[in-house]
């Protein structure tokens, strides 16, 4: 596979918002407010949107037409939420002992994650990195991850009271299944500018600013057609200025990339058909 990178993506890149398509739109709402922990900021009829503090991190469009995610279809493997402490991570397990259902959990190595799904089945994480410093490399330099049993006591014994997440709260990765994971490099990592960080047994990460993964993908579960129906409609992945937001438009344009322009950047379709929206941090 080759997963070279010629131009990286600057330092200071990160996720923005996540979107998802859904139908029933309250049950939604409810499951991200109480127990993943974000507040709803604006609400209407077919919209919500979700987050922390003032910033934006989870947009749901209610889309009752749109058909339910074929099996054989890309998308959302989960959405990750990034709480910034043991104390939030602890927070949060307790609320989804309270009120959910835990799916599964693991010591990564690089961080300690908790895996649920949503009502409508969207797969949702939440966990906190350990410090960079700690995490492990190998000889190459990419990040070293692990699926190791999580420390539960460590984690309880660490809980803060928190009933919402709290500030610092955000996206920390997106983790998609896809069709091919040598069109995933040439997108992510040859056009877009993604830095491979590790590559595992069916799956492939990649990152910015020497993060473990800001996307990841996996062929697990071999889908096989494009991403239509309900789950991910899209996400955003935040350049610090103008003139790398810029950088980025002219290299995907002489790449033959289809952009379409939106209220504060552009978009761009995957291989899969999966959206990716670009703005710059600052005006």
């Amino acid at each position: 596979m080759n997963t070279a990178n010629t131009t990286a993506l600057p330092d200071g890149t990160h996720l923005g918002r996540t979107a998802l398509r859904v139908s029933a739109l309250e049950d939604l709402v409810e499951f991200y407010r109480d127990v993943v922990g974000l507040s709803v900021l604006r609400r209407d009829e077919t919209t919500a949107v979700l987050g922390v503090d003032d910033a934006p991190l989870l947009v749901l469009e209610r889309d009752e037409n749109a058909p339910e995610r074929a099996r054989s279809e890309t998308g959302l493997y989960h959405n990750a939420f990034r709480v910034p402490s043991r104390a939030a991570l602890g927070a949060a397990l307790a609320r989804i002992r309270d009120r959910w259902r835990l799916d599964g959990a693991a010591d990564h190595l690089v961080s300690e994650a908790l895996y649920l799904s949503d009502p409508a089945g969207n797969g949702v994480e939440i966990y906190r990195d350990r410090p960079r410093e700690e995490w492990p490399t190998t000889d190459d330099g990419r990040v070293r991850m692990a699926t190791d049993p999580l420390d539960f006591a460590g984690i309880e014994a660490a809980a803060a009271s928190d009933d919402r997440a709290p500030s610092g709260t955000d996206v920390g990765h997106v983790h998609l299944e896809v069709s091919s994971l040598e069109a995933f490099a040439e997108f992510y990592a040859d056009a877009l500018g993604f830095d491979v960080r590790a590559d595992l047994s069916g799956a492939l990460f990649v990152a910015a600013d020497g993060y473990h993964h800001h996307v990841g993908a996996n062929t697990w579960n071999r889908r096989t057609e494009p991403a239509e129906g309900r789950g991910l409609a899209w996400f955003e992945v935040v350049v610090p200025d103008s003139r790398d937001f810029e950088a980025l438009e002219e290299r995907l344009s002489d790449r033959g990339k289809a952009l379409t322009e939106t209220e504060d950047g552009f978009a761009v379709a995957d291989p899969d058909g999966i959206e990716l929206r670009f703005r710059t941090a600052t005006p």
